[in-house]
């Protein structure tokens, strides 16, 4: 039998641990990566290592610049949060709309499990330890928070849409920008409101139950930028929803 390889295991474990770093901001934005010490320090050959971090370089968390090397990904800026926004306030309460219909496409279940899935991991790390249990919990957030818009996006059936929200990496990099505090309680409300009006094929309440979650969701990562909010031309962003929700 041909000896057994663990490269691809090793590249997806570095992989994991370097991006929860950078998430985590313990690797700092626009900071240099020095390959030999990495791969010394995680006890693996290099290889994993540039393996992990071309990943990353796929997932805009990384750059590589010839005569530098790879460095982390500088974190957006306030002009760059509200472009994100506005291109997700664009795409996602149409997503929403299209994806609530009476057809076997809905993605309510789905959307129903995976809130019920979150909801469980932040009953289990209620009593844990504080500090672990707040990272955790982001990680966690992350994940749940890409998958449930991901969801819908699938759902509209419309790979190019699809494709050009995948390409923005959002979750991501709006998450970098408060490592140490996420509110997870008004994301499961906003994201239950949507979930219930897709499952319920209310085309006009997930539409709106997406545009706010989005209004929301920007105010409250553009917090990070207290002191430039008030300059700088009107945005979509700051328009109120039509009606307010419940």
């Amino acid at each position: 039998m041909p000896p057994k390889t663990t490269a691809k295991p090793a590249a997806t474990e570095v992989y994991s641990k370097l991006r929860a770093s950078i998430m985590e901001g313990e690797i700092p934005p626009d900071t240099r990566i020095n390959t030999v010490a990495l791969a010394r320090d995680l006890g693996v050959s290099q290889t994993p290592v540039r393996e992990a971090l071309q990943r990353l370089e796929g997932d805009n968390l990384i750059t590589y610049q010839p005569g530098r090397g790879y460095s982390t990904t500088p974190l957006l800026d306030l002009t760059g949060l509200r472009a994100l926004f506005e291109f997700r306030l664009l795409v996602e309460p149409w997503a929403a709309r299209a994806a609530a219909v009476d057809r076997l496409s809905n993605p309510g279940t789905a959307l129903d499990r995976e809130l019920a899935a979150f909801e469980r991991v932040l009953e289990q790390r209620r009593d844990g330890d504080r500090a672990a249990g707040l990272k955790d919990v982001r990680q966690h957030l992350v994940a749940h928070d890409a998958a449930f818009h991901a969801a819908i996006l699938r759902a509209s059936d419309n790979v190019v849409v699809e494709q050009a929200y995948q390409q923005t990496h959002c979750h991501l990099h709006t998450f970098r920008l408060y490592p140490e505090d996420i509110d997870t309680a008004n994301t499961v409300v906003e994201h239950r409101r949507i979930s219930e009006a897709i499952s319920g094929c209310e085309p006009d309440l997930a539409e709106e139950a997406m545009a706010h979650h989005i209004r929301t969701a920007y105010e409250r990562f553009a917090k990070a930028f207290a002191d430039e909010r008030t300059v700088g031309p009107p945005s979509p962003l700051d328009v109120p929803s039509r009606r307010l929700l419940p």
